[in-house]
């Protein structure tokens, strides 16, 4: 989908779309984000930099699977289910690997100057909400929301 064709997108049928994705649990599959959620929140009426920031937070969290709960193993998947609403955007990550421990869920001091560590401290800055669900048998859930400056309705 191309930003061109999103024009329309705001203009919203019913109260809640969902939208889903899956992706291998390979780095390199990660740019598929990029236009994914570029396209979508450009027809959702969100402002270029909070659809930069939105991608930021969701590759931080997808690259953060692969490297804790699939501890690098390319052979699993990454399920994302993104459900829009007048109001809000909320994106559901969903992995199958080992579950975290929430209370080591945590960003690297700011004033620390190295490479890493920053994932969990920009997802928490730029989404209004951010949880996470370990009851699954297995893996984690991830839930970010982002709310609208403006609400998206129909004319």
């Amino acid at each position: 989908m191309l930003a061109s064709d999103t024009q329309g997108l705001c203009d919203m049928d019913t109260a809640t779309d969902r939208l889903t994705l899956s992706l291998p649990s390979q780095p390199c599959y990660l740019c598929v984000l990029q236009g994914f959620f570029g396209s979508l929140l450009a027809g959702l009426r969100f402002s270029s930099a909070e659809g930069m920031q939105v991608t930021l937070a969701v590759h931080e969290a997808c690259a953060n699977i692969i490297a804790h709960s699939y501890q690098g193993d390319t052979a699993q998947r990454i399920d994302l289910t993104v459900l829009i609403t007048p109001e809000e955007v909320v994106v559901e990550i969903r992995d199958y690997g080992s579950k975290p421990d929430l209370t080591a869920i945590q960003p690297r001091a700011l004033h620390e100057v190295r490479p890493g560590g920053l994932g969990t401290h920009f997802m928490r800055s730029i989404m209004d909400t951010v949880t996470y669900d370990v009851s699954p048998d297995t893996g984690t859930v991830l839930r970010m929301t982002k709310r609208r400056s403006e609400p998206c309705t129909s004319p």
